[in-house]
């Protein structure tokens, strides 16, 4: 299986990076922040890119406004599955714990925001005998 080449942002000191690794519903992130880099690349593509909806972009950089990091940090981002809006969640979460492991003094504030913490939603499953999760079929008198 070929490897892919995951590209960097504009500027990136070379080696030292802290890791974060967030979920949300099937949606995995692993994020690395770049102390002293700039730019943010979401699976070799820009952020603004990959996210096209404010929305999102404002899920993604609200631990970096929240840590007052915007510019201080070059960030890049693998993440695979679930929709837009899990995987700009998921990110969201592995951003706020990479940033908790580069300032350890940061922590409390990230997590008064509840970036830390996994959104444990997900879809309910269909069980036997029903249509849906909870849809029983039509009752009929005859």
């Amino acid at each position: 299986m070929k490897e892919k080449k995951i590209k960097k942002p504009d500027t990136v000191p070379a080696g030292k990076y802290k890791k974060g690794r967030g979920g949300r519903k099937t949606a995995t992130a692993q994020v690395r922040i770049y102390p002293g880099g700039s730019g943010f690349v979401v699976n070799n593509k820009d952020y603004k890119e990959y996210f096209p909806y404010e929305r999102q972009q404002q899920a993604l950089m609200a631990p970096l406004e929240v840590a007052d990091m915007t510019k201080a940090v070059g960030v890049t981002v693998v993440v695979k599955g679930s929709g837009v809006n899990g995987q700009a969640e998921a990110i969201r979460q592995g951003l706020a714990q990479a940033i908790a492991a580069h300032d350890p003094e940061l922590r409390k504030k990230l997590k008064r925001e509840g970036f830390l913490k996994r959104d444990p939603r997900a879809v309910e499953r269909k069980k036997y005998g029903l249509k849906k999760a909870r849809r029983a079929p039509q009752w009929s008198k005859r």
